[in-house]
Order: structure tokens, then C-alpha cells, then sequence
């Protein structure tokens, strides 16, 4: 099969597949997205579209990976904007819970339904790594004596904890800025 005539590569095909995938997940959620309607969306044949992935689980691991690299390019514009370095866990992780609301779809895809993508799973993209090496940055300084790893993972859990919770509507709406302050300033503290 030859490549893409119109002066586009195929990686700029395989990009306009998982940002169309992206957004109509984003609009409609995943369940709605068809091998048609995806295809119909990116402006490619769905025979093109099976070429650059084999199936929908494919897709949603193209966008889980980006959404993980949006993720790391947002943690890390938080940190460079900080100016304060004691506040560090408390800007990533109002970085985070940001991006997690604004983009539920990937976030989904990230964190629910992409179980391959475990931070302990071999041959995990760059990607999610750098999300975690995020966290542990931020949290290091908070570490006094225990494992920094442990801590970030520990962090990562609330987060995407509260995350969860918040979407499901089983937390109160009128805590939340208490949770998120807690979260970021006080609940990892030691002593």
C-alpha cells in the first residue's frame, strides 16, 4: 500500500486520527466512536484508518498516550511558572486536577482504559513515565526520609481519587476547594 499522496506523512495522518479521536470522545464519550464515524471526522478512509491502527484499543491507547504527554507538558509549564520552590506539590497538583477536569475523555483514557499503560508494566511509553517523574519531583522535598517513589505514587492516588469521586458525584461539591486544598498543601506534609 503506498503512503499518502497529499503531501501529508503518516504520522501527520496517524495525528489527525487521535486528535479526531480525542475530540469526538471529549464531545460524546468513548462508548459513541465508530471505526466510521472516526474515519468520517479525521478526513481519512476507514482503510487508512486501519492502517494506522488495528482496532478502536489501539486509538484509545494513541490518545491515552498523548493525553499523558499533555499532562507532562502541563506539570512541567506549572513548575517552570512557579516561583516558589516549598509550593511545588501544591502548583502540580492544581496543574493536574486542571487537566483532569478540563479533558475527562483523556483523562479516562489514561488512567481507566488503558490498563497496559501501568507505571510497573514493561515497555510503558515515555510518556506516562514522565507524569510520575513530575510528581516525584514536586513531592522530593516533602519526602523527610520516606521513599520518594512511594510518596509520588501516593499523591498520584489522591489526585486521581478525588478526580474520580468529583466526576461520579459522590463527593460533596461544596468541599471541593477544601479537598484540593488539603490535597496540595497539608495532606502530605510530614510532620
Amino acid at each position: 500500500m503506498s503512503g499518502p499522496t497529499d503531501g501529508t506523512t503518516e504520522r501527520d495522518r496517524r495525528d489527525v486520527i487521535v486528535t479526531a479521536a480525542r475530540e469526538l470522545a471529549e464531545e460524546e464519550g468513548w462508548t459513541g466512536i465508530s471505526g466510521r464515524r472516526l474515519a468520517d471526522r479525521a478526513e481519512v478512509d476507514v482503510g487508512d484508518l486501519y492502517r494506522h491502527f488495528v482496532d478502536q484499543e489501539a486509538v484509545l491507547a494513541a490518545v491515552a498516550v498523548r493525553g499523558f504527554a499533555d499532562l507532562a507538558a502541563a506539570l512541567t509549564a506549572a513548575h517552570a511558572d512557579n516561583e516558589v520552590p516549598e509550593r511545588a506539590w501544591e502548583v502540580m497538583a492544581s496543574a493536574y486536577l486542571d487537566f483532569a477536569y478540563a479533558n475527562p475523555a483523556a483523562y479516562d483514557a489514561m488512567l481507566t482504559l488503558t490498563p497496559d499503560l501501568a507505571l510497573g508494566a514493561d515497555g510503558v511509553p515515555a510518556a506516562p513515565r514522565a507524569v510520575f517523574a513530575a510528581l516525584r519531583a514536586a513531592l522530593t522535598p516533602l519526602a523527610a526520609g520516606r521513599d520518594p517513589d512511594t510518596l509520588a505514587e501516593v499523591g498520584w492516588s489522591l489526585l486521581h481519587g478525588v478526580v474520580m469521586l468529583t466526576r461520579g458525584g459522590r463527593l460533596r461539591p461544596e468541599g471541593q476547594d477544601e479537598r484540593e486544598t488539603m490535597i496540595a498543601e497539608r495532606l502530605l506534609r510530614w510532620p
